[in-house]
């Protein structure tokens, strides 16, 4: 049953990763410079429709990182306790999680904070300064991505 478990855990895990950094990664070098060469100035109004759209999936991806992942750390072999950092493996969980958790941050940042302030700003300069903030903050949100790829890599081979 353990490994039923396991199984599913580590499919949650993966597609939910696969939802949030592939949208991510659609949005930055697909969507955004497709709509800026279709639609010029108006490509604002496509990225805040996509935006839209994808936040909710983002929100729900987050959720199943969180809950999987406690589960795959809980019956991990390397895991032995919180704040324990005897192994490799935990060091490398805990940089991952600090990446996650700058993410995160970002993510309810830019849809909390910052989406409701671009939308209610009026003059088209302080607008235009807003969205490449969201612009590079979604950028950031990348890198960090990046690297939590690259600490998954990290961990999977330590013992």
């Amino acid at each position: 049953m353990k490994e039923v478990i396991l199984a599913v855990c580590y499919w949650l895990h993966l597609s939910a990763t696969v939802v949030w950094i592939g949208g991510i990664f659609f949005i930055l070098f697909i969507a955004l410079p497709s709509a800026k060469q279709v639609l010029g100035a108006e490509a604002g109004k496509l990225t805040g429709e996509t935006s839209k759209r994808f936040t909710p999936l983002a929100n729900y991806s987050i959720i199943l990182l969180i809950v999987s992942g406690a589960v795959l750390t809980a019956l991990s072999k390397q895991f032995s306790g919180m704040g324990n950092f005897e192994n490799s493996w935990s060091i490398g969980l805990i940089v991952k999680h600090v990446f996650v958790l700058g993410m995160i941050l970002v993510h309810f940042y830019r849809g909390l904070i910052l989406a409701p302030k671009i939308a209610r700003t009026e003059p088209a300069s302080e607008k235009a300064t807003l969205q490449k903030l969201s612009l590079n903050l979604v950028k950031v949100n990348f890198c960090f991505a990046l690297m939590v790829l690259l600490f998954s890599g990290i961990i999977s081979i330590s013992k």
